[in-house]
């Protein structure tokens, strides 16, 4: 038996019944894409029957406003992927009437769509033979051939996108994606794989030489910065204020706390004493509410602290990004997983 061959006979025992794959509808198996980048299927799942049921088809999301998809998008992280669905929903409506795209090229197109997206979704839609590249299928790939290239380096993804379309069931395109795509998830697994009944086995490169917690390699990223966020906690007559992040950094347009960020850590005297804490909130003394947070991002590490800041005989300086909301309607903003957390620990623990 050939690679696909072997691969398309193991996954007609093994196949999980995942909901996107019962419809060859290009809109749901859009959502699903976009919603399981970087996400376990365990994670996405629960997110994927949401927005189907709040958004059936793609006119209702293009027409829904984007607090509302960040509202249903919130713990995913990564928020622009919920943003770019937004702008890609309007771009079908204007030029594509409505009609969500299967031809490859049309799909490129669509903003937060890649090559992977793009033929994951051709394939499954309209079984046009276009071969997956996602991590799973890398590693496959790697450790059965037993190639030493980086996966994101250049001549890596040359070889790599090459010998996929190569090996690609050109008659079954689809569901052999499917099917090349859940054997890296379930059975040629990052750690701990069980090579004792894997049907690629006698042939494996990997195997044959004990490299299978070595391939596939990758080339280092750059490293991760430090920040730190001071949030100030201000309740006056049942409600909190809260500001809305501006386009130009992480978390676009989520809901917060009124924040500084210091180039290190501070306690609260030191920023009490920070000029532009003075121009806020003028002689308000912060008091620290539990320890600080650390939240990561891609190439990010966040270190948070949360102080509550009494005001009542303060006049606080005025920000249009600013505004008060009923304690009771916070869970109605979109915001991020930081200031979600902290809200439902000290608002709604009990």
């Amino acid at each position: 038996m050939s690679f696909s061959d072997r691969i398309l006979a193991w996954y007609q025992s093994h196949k999980r019944p995942l909901p996107w794959r019962e419809t060859k509808n290009p809109y749901v198996i859009w959502l699903s894409e976009i919603i399981l980048q970087q996400t376990r299927v365990e994670q996405g799942l629960p997110y994927f029957l949401r927005f189907v049921e709040e958004f059936p088809n793609v006119t209702n999301f293009a027409r829904a406003s984007e607090g509302r998809i960040l509202r249903l998008w919130q713990g995913l992280g990564y928020y622009s992927r919920a943003r770019n669905m937004h702008k890609a929903s309007k771009l079908v409506l204007e030029e594509f009437s409505g009609d969500f795209p299967t031809q490859f090229q049309d799909l490129l197109r669509l903003p937060g769509v890649g090559e992977y997206t793009a033929a994951a979704i051709s394939s499954f839609a309209a079984n046009q033979p276009h071969a997956v590249l996602d991590g799973n299928v890398f590693r496959v790939l790697s450790r059965y051939f037993g190639i030493e290239e980086p996966i994101n380096s250049t001549a890596g993804k040359k070889i790599f996108s090459q010998l996929a379309d190569e090996l690609l069931d050109r008659q079954h395109p689809g569901e052999y994606n499917q099917a090349i795509m859940d054997f890296g998830a379930l059975q040629c697994k990052p750690k701990s794989p069980d090579c004792s009944v894997c049907p690629l086995l006698i042939d494996c490169e990997a195997y044959k030489t004990n490299r299978q917690d070595e391939l596939p390699k990758k080339l280092k990223g750059k490293k991760s910065k430090d920040r730190y966020f001071h949030y100030f906690l201000i309740e006056q007559d049942g409600q909190v204020l809260m500001s809305q992040r501006g386009e130009e950094d992480v978390w676009a347009n989520l809901y917060e706390f009124p924040m500084i960020e210091s180039a290190a850590h501070m306690d609260a005297q030191e920023i009490q004493d920070l000029p532009e804490f003075q121009g806020l909130f003028k002689d308000a003394a912060p008091v620290l509410i539990g320890d600080v947070r650390k939240h990561v991002l891609s190439h990010q590490n966040i270190y948070a602290r949360f102080y509550k800041l009494d005001v009542e005989n303060v006049e606080l300086a005025k920000k249009s990004h600013w505004n008060y909301f009923l304690s009771e309607n916070l869970d109605k903003l979109a915001k991020h997983k930081l200031i979600s957390s902290f809200i439902e620990h000290y608002f709604f623990a009990n």
